[in-house]
């Protein structure tokens, strides 16, 4: 499905620091992390704890959607999306910049 660039704009791609990573309890797949983007901080539940630790998580800057509709996750809200990649064999990396970057940067 291809949208216009237009709709493109419509998403918020943002630069966050990691600044708390947490086991979600009873979850075998899920960790809490909570962002900074600067002027605000959101919460993230994600699926990544086959490949990362929470630990591994902590001061990270990766990269965000953050106008993604809230939900809730084993009865926990998640208000921003982590983006990550998954390759043919399954692996999943987080994105990150390359460089330091100042948090709440856009990604364009």
């Amino acid at each position: 499905m291809e949208i216009s660039f237009k709709e493109f704009q419509k998403i918020d791609i943002r630069i966050g620091k990691i600044v708390e990573a947490n086991y979600v309890i009873e979850s075998k797949n899920l960790i809490k992390i909570l962002v900074d983007f600067g002027e605000i901080k959101k919460q993230a539940i994600s699926g990544l704890l086959k490949w990362y630790k929470p630990e591994d998580l902590l001061n990270k800057l990766c990269v965000f959607v953050l106008n993604i509709k809230s939900r809730k996750v084993m009865g926990i809200e998640s208000q921003c999306m982590i983006l990550a990649a998954e390759d043919s064999k399954g692996n999943v990396v987080i994105l990150q910049p390359e460089k330091e970057i100042e948090v709440g940067s856009c990604v364009r």
